[in-house]
């Protein structure tokens, strides 16, 4: 039970699972922006997830603005994983949340979102200067692709198949265009619709990434952080799936080395013993089909 408590802690901040903002997911009288059966649902429901987020966090970095971002406005240094549950919280409630209880969250995050600001390097020439502030698109963009890129990946690898909704289209960019959705909130305007385009505005930020010395020290706090004994290594062993995910190009600019071990088959015994150890369906999916069910019997389906 202690490590049930931990796990769920380091995941929503609550030794229960059940924070205030997962118990809202009951609430409201729409199915959300996605819904059962959708392909949001099913990825970001999953077990994988729990890796996808620490990767995302991983590849987030090479972007200066970001970084520049994360360095000054956040506490990483002492609460590395306090974006993460943050970050987690957006997620969730935007995957399964009536959509008053997504626009809540957004306008939460939004304001969150008014303070981060101020200038960075973005490298070419060195000694230039760039504003940016967490609003801008370009940010937003790249913040909203690697999570993609991570959910994606993650359940790739340790996911089960994704339901097709279209002919001709595939699971996984059912899942894309689905997600989409998620960009569009957070002030993006095309985010991308297929694997193809997700893979390609990925590829069209490679010349802005770099990694530096802010970069190599919130590495060391993402895959080293301050955990609970318990904790500490179902954590090592995820941040080896994590970077096992991750492109070459992109493992060597972040100056991650692939493990020497299996980490690809740990983590997906990590997984398991995790998915036995919460249960198969998360708190959060669980109200919202509570709040599906009584749209159902009242007829508002």
């Amino acid at each position: 039970m202690k490590a049930r408590s931990q796990i769920l802690t380091m995941l929503s901040g609550d030794p229960e699972g059940e924070p205030s903002w997962v118990t809202v997911m009951s609430e409201g009288n729409d199915t959300g922006y996605f819904g059962p059966g959708s392909a949001v649902w099913h990825v970001n429901g999953g077990i994988p997830v729990i890796v996808a987020g620490v990767r995302a966090l991983l590849m987030q970095t090479l972007h200066p603005g970001a970084m520049a971002g994360v360095h000054e406005h956040s506490r990483y240094a002492s609460d590395p994983l306090g974006r993460l549950s943050g970050t987690v919280r957006w997620v969730v409630t935007t995957t399964f949340g009536a959509k008053d209880t997504v626009g809540n969250e957004t306008s939460r995050v939004s304001r969150l979102h008014n303070r981060v600001k101020g200038d960075y390097q973005p490298g070419n020439p060195p000694e230039e200067t760039r504003p940016y502030s967490a609003h801008d698109e370009d940010l937003i963009a790249w913040v909203h692709v690697v999570f993609t890129d991570a959910f994606l990946r993650a359940h790739r690898e340790w996911g089960d198949e994704i339901p097709v909704e279209r002919e001709g289209e595939s699971g996984e960019d059912r899942y894309v265009r689905e997600w989409a959705e998620a960009g569009r909130l957070m002030g993006m305007t095309n985010p991308p619709n297929s694997v193809a385009e997700l893979e390609q505005m990925i590829d069209d930020f490679w010349p802005v990434l770099r990694a530096d010395d802010r970069v190599r020290e919130a590495l060391t706090f993402l895959t080293k952080p301050p955990l609970p004994r318990l904790a500490r290594l179902p954590y090592a062993i995820f941040i080896g799936g994590a970077i096992v995910t991750i492109d070459p190009e992109y493992r060597e600019m972040l100056g991650l080395k692939k493990p020497w071990w299996p980490a690809s088959f740990l983590t997906r015994v990590m997984l398991t013993i995790i998915s036995r150890t919460l249960g198969t369906e998360s708190t959060s999916r669980k109200r919202a089909q509570e709040r599906i069910e009584r749209l159902e019997k009242s007829g508002s389906y």
